[in-house]
């Protein structure tokens, strides 16, 4: 949780407000990967990709 609130911290007094939509796209895909194994989803994962 430390990483997550130094992150936060560095893009508030940088001004890095493009790098949000990144990590929030990146943040998903690693959920989606996590929520895809061992189902039966990859198949149609796979298809969008």
């Amino acid at each position: 949780m430390i990483f997550f609130k130094e992150l936060f911290l560095f893009m508030k007094t940088r001004k890095k407000y493009w790098m949000i939509p990144i990590l929030l796209f990146l943040l998903l895909l690693g959920i989606l990967v996590i929520a895809s194994t061992g189902s039966i989803a990859p198949p149609f994962i796979y298809t969008l990709f």
